[in-house]
């Protein structure tokens, strides 16, 4: 089944190259959605795939790209939205 959650990343997460990074990782599972910065210095990901598919994006999450330090990781279960793609948001 297919299904859509946000996934709020807490930490030293900007300035680390975690967007890119799980653009990447998104793109390799099979998960479209976005990411971007928050002005809080979080970064947020809304993500649709398998439960599968989002359980790996989520266990990534939770050490991220090498220069990351994530302190909390909140996974919320939202309405399905379809993507095309999975982009970085870079209004922030």
């Amino acid at each position: 089944m297919i299904m859509t959650v946000s996934i709020t990343v807490k930490g030293k997460v900007q300035g680390v190259f975690f967007r890119q990074s799980t653009r990447e990782k998104a793109l390799t599972l099979g998960v479209t959605g976005l990411v971007r910065n928050e002005p809080d210095g979080s970064v947020y990901i809304i993500a649709t795939g398998t439960q599968d598919q989002l359980d790996q994006l989520t266990a990534w999450c939770r050490r991220g790209p090498s220069r990351a330090v994530v302190t909390d990781v909140e996974v919320k279960l939202l309405d399905t939205k379809n993507f095309t793609g999975f982009t970085i948001d870079s209004r922030n």
